[in-house]
């Protein structure tokens, strides 16, 4: 065995329950011994960074790959309800929705639609959206509120969707 092989071994012996011990604690049994493994498996392939003692520098990892599991795991729950909600309704009403809101944006200027996608699509606090466009805070929720308000306008300006036009039975026709 090598003095790497057997460094890693006393590691995992000593600390491996200690890992478990706390995972379980934050995310129960089921996924335990998965979230163990990933750790251990980093502390190999990362086994020069292991500083002494490595219990806490384990448990450090142990956290983040928790985190990325449950990030994950939301992930594919929001993906899931997407494609439910996609399933289900009227897709026509939803794309001519769409294209409302679209044809709206389309009316407003270049910095306002970028104000709005990066609060409305891409879900960016004030705060961070302001340092994205390289204003204030107060600054940001200004131009928020006046692009919102422009937008409102837009919509309501827009015309009224069209009926969609009623298909005749033919057969009603012919009878």
């Amino acid at each position: 065995m090598t003095d790497d092989s057997h460094r890693f071994t006393t590691m995992y012996d000593e600390c491996r329950q200690r890992v478990w011990a706390y995972v379980v604690s934050r995310a129960g049994r089921q996924v335990a011994d998965e979230v163990v493994s990933e750790t251990f498996a980093i502390a190999w392939r990362r086994f020069d960074d292991v500083p002494e003692p490595a219990l806490p520098w384990l448990l450090g990892v142990a956290r983040n790959v928790l985190r990325d599991n449950i990030r994950a795991e939301i992930k594919q729950e929001s993906l899931s309800r997407e494609l439910r909600a996609w399933a289900e309704g009227d897709h026509a009403d939803r794309v001519a929705e769409h294209l409302a809101v679209v044809r709206a944006l389309a009316t407003l200027s270049e910095e306002e639609r970028e104000i709005l996608i990066l609060v409305a699509w891409q879900g960016l606090a004030p705060r961070d959206a302001a340092r994205v466009v390289g204003c204030s805070q107060a600054a940001f929720r200004v131009r928020l509120h006046r692009a919102r308000k422009r937008l409102a306008q837009a919509m309501e300006a827009a015309p009224a969707a069209r009926p969609r036009p009623r298909v005749r039975n033919l057969n009603e026709e012919w009878s």
